[in-house]
């Protein structure tokens, strides 16, 4: 057998995927399966071999950023905005991205750049300037669905920058200045009256307690004065009724009021100052009868 007799087989092509892609593997230009991430090996094809020839193109499924710069949109009021929009996305149906568009990438930005154009039509400029969040959540609602026909995952869609005329961002710039001291001047307004009101309320609380001070006070007083009063009276009660029976103990027996008598006039007469004054015309018809 000669040497041009003999068919050589030609040597295959190794390849290796990694984890952050994904390999699309063509049969004769037909999809025949998707590779994952490993090692494998693709036959080499000589110029006249029947064998079908095969093709493996690589996607990138790891998540990534795209961002759309400078975009110029009329709002609804008519004023003209640059807009900057940061999207990040990544291929989940790697098939999806490789047959249903051209270029997923490319159809990805110009999907973003309708959906902001849409969504910044429809808004006037101060509800943009005081709901970005709005702006954002509107244009990743628009193109997730749409992004999805080309296996793309949409994980989020933020508006980077809005970029005014030159007028009119001076003008804007007064007008947050300006709220920013509007603001400053309410909370101190609002500081103020607080501490007024926590001031009155503390000049409340110490009235009311003064004056219930004042009012228990005179309870006590009154409480006392009234004690005071029942235990005088008692006294004097005490007293008359130790008179009375006194004055019936004399009555019962004269002879000790007599003495009583003497025992008087006896420590009147000790002393030098005291007169005393006897009736003896009195005396002397008593000791009449």
């Amino acid at each position: 057998m000669s040497l041009w007799g003999s068919w050589f087989a030609p040597p295959s092509r190794e390849i290796i995927i990694k984890d952050t892609h994904r390999g699309l593997r063509y049969k004769n230009g037909v999809l025949s399966d998707v590779l994952e991430a490993g090692r494998y090996e693709v036959p080499q094809r000589a110029p006249h071999d029947k064998r079908p020839l095969i093709e493996v193109v690589l996607v990138d499924v790891r998540e990534r950023d795209l961002t759309i710069r400078g975009q110029e949109i009329l709002t609804a009021d008519k004023v003209a905005i640059r807009v900057s929009i940061i999207v990040q996305f990544r291929v989940v149906e790697p098939r999806a991205a490789l047959h249903n568009v051209e270029n997923y990438e490319e159809r990805l930005y110009s999907d973003v750049q309708l959906a902001a154009r849409r969504s910044l039509a429809s808004m006037a400029l101060e509800e943009i300037l005081t709901n970005r969040n709005t702006l954002s959540e509107d244009i990743l609602r628009d193109v997730q669905e749409s992004a999805a026909g080309y296996g793309v995952d949409i994980k989020r869609a933020d508006v980077k920058d809005l970029i005014f005329p030159g007028n009119l961002q001076e003008i804007m710039n007064r007008v947050l200045t300006a709220e920013r001291l509007s603001q400053a001047q309410l909370v101190e307004a609002r500081t103020k009256a607080e501490t007024h009101r926590i001031e009155a309320g503390a000049r409340l609380e110490s009235e009311r307690l003064e004056a219930q001070l004042k009012a228990e006070s005179q309870r006590l007083a009154a409480q006392n004065q009234a004690e005071m009063q029942r235990i005088s009276t008692e006294s004097e009660v005490e007293s008359l009724r130790r008179r009375a029976e006194l004055a019936s103990v004399y009555q019962q027996h004269p002879a000790l009021l007599r003495l009583q008598e003497l025992k008087t006039l006896q420590l009147l007469g000790a002393n030098a100052n005291a007169r005393l004054y006897v009736d003896f015309d009195k005396r002397a018809n008593d000791d009449k009868k």
